[in-house]
């Protein structure tokens, strides 16, 4: 059984994102927080599998709760999964570089946010295309230029095109056939850019894509 922390300082999105977990027998919500000190306060209590996280919140909001969740050693097994309206690009950034599992849409499709729900406890990480794409437009709208990185230069050629595919939020099985590989040769890839650029997940990878300018093919490498 997967446990669920819900946080949003609205009753109804509570509400109605309760039903749409309760829906699946395998998860459970354990709590309900209407801020982030709330938030930070009842993961501590109930140590949820995963907390769905909002980020325009009074007082706490949830990007310093995420902090505040993924610096807590004792709550090194709850995953932080954002559910929250497409405000800033900003907090996309932000949010993966503190350690969210990922970065949802509130409107995601019910199924779509359930399975999220699973993969976040299972360990994985979701940086959604859709998201990867808004991202990349606004940093192109707002005159982003790539940061040059100074871990790029160990990495090969085919590394650093697995890393900009990475970046643009694509599977194995997409950046397999992308790159005419195997999803298992593209998650072998994955591994070794996580050890070599010391990152903690596949959307910190993201992050380090994005920041460099590897996923916007217009821009020079970083």
């Amino acid at each position: 059984m997967i446990s669920v922390l819900v946080v949003d300082d609205q009753d109804l999105v509570r509400a109605g994102i309760r039903t749409l977990l309760r829906a699946d027998p395998e998860i459970t919500v354990v709590g309900e927080a209407i801020d982030g000190h709330e938030a930070v306060r009842l993961a501590r209590e109930f140590r949820p599998d995963v907390v769905l996280m909002d980020v325009r919140m009074p007082g706490m909001d949830g990007l310093r709760a995420t902090a505040a969740i993924r610096a807590d050693p004792a709550l090194a097994g709850c995953r932080v999964l954002i559910l929250t309206t497409f405000d800033d690009d900003d907090d996309i950034i932000e949010a993966v570089t503190l350690g969210a599992a990922g970065y949802l849409l509130k409107d995601t499709p019910s199924d779509d946010l359930r399975r999220a729900v699973h993969t976040a406890a299972a360990g994985g990480n979701l940086l959604s295309p859709t998201v990867a794409r808004r991202v990349m437009e606004h940093l192109a709208a707002t005159g982003h230029r790539p940061r040059p990185d100074p871990r790029l230069a160990q990495l090969t050629e085919r590394e650093r095109a697995v890393l900009a595919r990475v970046g643009m939020g694509e599977t194995n099985d997409e950046i397999g056939r992308a790159l005419f590989i195997s999803p298992a040769t593209a998650r072998t890839y994955v591994s070794r850019l996580l050890t070599k650029l010391d990152a903690r997940d596949r959307t910190a990878l993201a992050v380090i894509a994005h920041r460099a300018g590897l996923s916007d093919p217009g821009a020079p490498p970083g």
